[in-house]
């Protein structure tokens, strides 16, 4: 069996099947991962090895994964292996006003649906979103020039520009996504 790498900017390796895994996220290399061994940033490889793998989710099912213990997204295709892993920034926790209302910015968890999408830019009352895929209220998927690895957001799921576009185009109406810690 092969799991597959992707290696990100500020990521040292993403493996795995997703029906049986859980992304590695570390901010340094581990031994094992030497500069003549480690893929490049945003190349594919593929390994042999299944050591240390947790489980990621058993349902076998297309969805998003939205992991914000570790500011990550995965799209997870209905054999349950993910097929690509994007960099988010969260709900921050903080206070802020919107519209006259005191509001916290926090990224709800839970069982979502995408019911909504907008193609290009969107202005709403807190900011521009690029291409954003709506999952609860006004909470959506969006892209966003400031993607920090950490919760930043009012309460959005902000991905990367260059991957806007794309998550969009292929994230049908109804898409399952899994919000949690």
């Amino acid at each position: 069996m092969s799991l597959l790498t992707i290696a990100l900017p500020n990521f040292v390796a993403i493996e795995g099947l997703a029906g049986q895994t859980k992304q590695q996220v570390e901010e340094k290399p581990r031994a094992d991962q030497t500069s003549s061994n480690r893929p490049e940033a945003g190349e594919l490889a593929a390994v042999e090895s299944v050591e240390a793998i947790n489980t990621l989710g058993v349902a076998q099912y297309p969805r998003i994964d939205v992991d914000l213990s570790r500011q990550m997204l995965s799209v997870i295709d209905e054999s349950g292996k993910v097929t690509k892993v994007l960099p988010i920034s969260s709900g921050s926790g903080g206070w802020f006003v919107s519209e006259g209302e005191r509001r916290r910015a926090i990224t709800p968890t839970g069982r979502f649906r995408v019911y909504r999408k907008i193609p290009g830019w969107r202005k709403s009352p807190l900011g521009l979103m690029y291409y954003p895929v709506y999952i609860a209220g006004g909470v959506a998927i969006h892209g966003s020039p400031s993607v920090p690895r950490r919760p930043a957001s009012h309460g959005c799921i902000r991905i990367p520009m260059y991957a806007a576009k794309a998550f969009y185009d292929s994230t049908p109406i109804g898409t399952v996504v899994l919000v949690h810690q």
